[in-house]
């Protein structure tokens, strides 16, 4: 398998790119895998936390270059057409995380560039290794940097100035100068930290991290001020009649975790 699914704790799931031959580059089949292992943790309840990693001494090099694969059910079309479906193949990926349901934090080491680096963007939150090393590389290939979400998501991580130069020239930056960006956050064993935060995660309602993660994203975009509070006061009222809402009250009001069940 090239795609590993571990369970860590009850709710949260680790997910290992595992070609370290390849620095975990992709080929559409890879991709056609990731893709099943995602849509099996899409839905809510399916998982509390979906924390994504790579297997020897990178993240994810993208694309890889040498094999692309084969795009199913595309033998018999022309070049554009072949191409166009291989892209939105990756595409896919990207949105298949922002939409998911669980909470998808990327624990980053060694490269993640192209494709990997997009992964990495489109997750909720980032954690990097010191070894870390982010690249939008496409525009090194002959390719454009806007590529699978990156210009949706890196000026809104870092601004227009920075995330212009960094898809402009594909420059490689470290983890240290992807922590000053607010692209991430450093850790010595960013695995490790990403599992803390989870369960730091995990120790909160789950409908109440569903709906923040969703309204949070929603709001991103939000065309005024008064739909984003509109959509968080409906939320917020959804949210309070909840039982579990009345658990952490009484959880707070007794000292003691609260005991969510869901309801």
């Amino acid at each position: 398998m090239s795609i590993e699914v571990a369970s860590v704790d009850d709710g949260i799931v680790v997910v290992t790119f595992n070609r370290p031959e390849r620095l975990n580059a992709l080929d559409q089949d890879h991709v056609t895998e990731l893709l099943r292992v995602l849509d099996d943790h899409t839905a809510y309840g399916s998982a509390r936390v979906v924390i994504l990693n790579g297997a020897g001494r990178a993240f994810c090099a993208g694309l890889d270059l040498k094999n692309r694969g084969t795009v199913e059910g595309a033998d018999d079309l022309g070049v554009v057409q072949w191409s166009m479906l291989f892209q939105r193949r990756f595409s896919d990926v990207i949105l298949r995380l922002r939409r998911m349901a669980p909470v998808v934090i990327s624990a980053v080491h060694g490269a993640a560039v192209g494709a990997g680096f997009a992964m990495a963007l489109a997750s909720d939150v980032r954690i990097a290794a010191p070894d870390a090393k982010f690249a939008v590389a496409n525009v090194r290939i002959g390719l454009s940097g806007c590529d699978v979400g990156t210009s949706y998501h890196l000026p809104r991580l870092v601004g227009t100035n920075a995330a212009a130069e960094l898809m402009l020239t594909g420059r490689t930056i470290d983890a240290a100068e992807a922590e000053r960006l607010g692209i991430c956050r450093v850790a010595d064993d960013a695995l490790a930290a990403a599992v803390d935060l989870a369960r730091e995660i995990s120790a909160n309602s789950p409908f109440g991290v569903w709906m923040t993660k969703e309204v949070m994203w929603a709001n991103v975009d939000a065309t005024s001020l008064e739909s984003a509070i509109d959509r968080e006061d409906r939320t917020q009222v959804l949210a309070s009649l909840t039982d579990d809402m009345q658990e952490a009250v009484a959880a707070f009001n007794e000292k003691r975790p609260p005991r969510y069940t869901n309801h």
